[in-house]
């Protein structure tokens, strides 16, 4: 994990003819498109809050996008993020995992950075875009993917408080001490993950989005994963039995969704070990019996497995997490 930057302040700023080019290279590698019509002025400054980075983009028309099959060094480069848009003015088309929303003001989306999107605007408009990384929301793959792409809009409880903190920093970004940023990109994350909790919870029981038979068999084997990840058997075959399917339709299912069965398998468990020993801190259970519990038997291929997904060792990742809980890192 990178140092913390120590200033709030300061603001990288962007000419205006080179607007989508900060925009991209902020939020994550990718390809500018540029809009041919007439120039419009157009800013966009950086602000650090910790590991929160906040990019505001005045400007219009402009469009953003990362191609579906990026290279291996813009898959390295973006690292694990999510971003979190917020127009303040004017509005965005998003569209991410074949679903597309306009989100206009008084509204929030999220954005996989490390899978196809893009990001339009076809007007002059002022737009925050929230860079957090992946791993510190403890999000499923499979909730992300549910939400991305969406026109959210936060309607109560602690969530309600995110909309209008997002736009006090955008206005006070440049004023506020590096140690004050720190926390505030802790509060945004809380935050972040409360708004992923309402929104999940409303779609995963009322979609609105129609699904086709072999969509839904997806959907309904993803479940059942995330169902039996504690059991050690878990296997493809397993789980074309219990859905009356052969082994071979269960692959050609999975052909589109980027990941193969077994991946998705061991992705799912690392996850849900990670969750666990972010939260738990220091109390949690021992690494071993949190991976045992998950479904691994082998803490030589936990480990693998573990720093395949996150960069680094279950044990830096517990101590990480212990030392954020209580301001040290």
């Amino acid at each position: 994990m990178s140092p913390l930057p120590r200033t709030a302040g300061r603001p990288s700023i962007a000419a205006s003819s080179d607007a989508g080019a900060a925009v991209a290279r902020w939020l994550a590698p990718g390809h500018d498109h540029p809009w041919h019509g007439e120039p419009v002025p157009a800013a966009v400054t950086l602000h650090h809050f910790g590991y929160v980075r906040l990019i505001a983009c005045a400007a219009g028309p402009l469009r953003v996008a990362r191609g579906s099959r990026p290279s291996a060094e813009d898959t390295a480069a973006a690292g694990d993020a999510v971003a979190l848009v917020v127009p303040r003015d004017g509005a965005v088309r998003l569209v991410q995992d074949g679903r597309g929303a306009e989100v206009r003001s008084g509204q929030l989306a999220l954005l996989d950075l490390r899978r196809a999107f893009s990001a339009e605007q076809v007007d002059a408009a002022r737009m925050l875009f929230f860079r957090l990384p992946a791993h510190v929301l403890h999000i499923p793959g499979d909730v992300l993917r549910t939400l991305t792409a969406r026109a959210l809009t936060p309607s109560g409880g602690v969530a309600a408080l995110l909309a209008p903190l997002l736009r006090r920093l955008d206005d006070t970004a440049s004023r506020i001490p590096a140690a004050v940023g720190e926390r505030l990109g802790g509060i945004v994350t809380e935050l972040v993950a409360a708004l992923v909790d309402d929104a999940y919870e409303a779609y995963d029981s009322v979609d609105s989005s129609p699904r086709t038979g072999p969509e839904q068999l997806i959907v309904t084997i993803r479940r059942y994963i995330d169902q039996h990840l504690d059991d050690p058997g878990l296997s493809a075959e397993g789980i074309a039995r219990a859905h009356l399917i052969s082994v071979r339709y269960l692959h050609r299912l999975f052909q589109g969704e980027e990941v193969t069965v077994g991946r998705l398998i061991l992705r799912r468990r690392v996850e849900e070990c990670a969750r666990e020993l972010a939260r738990r801190g220091r109390v949690s259970p021992s690494i071993s019996v949190v991976a045992t519990r998950w479904g691994f038997r082998n803490a030589a291929h936990f480990s693998r497995a573990f720093k395949a997904v996150h960069g680094q060792s279950p044990q830096q990742w517990r101590r990480l997490a212990a030392a954020a809980a209580t301001g040290s890192a």
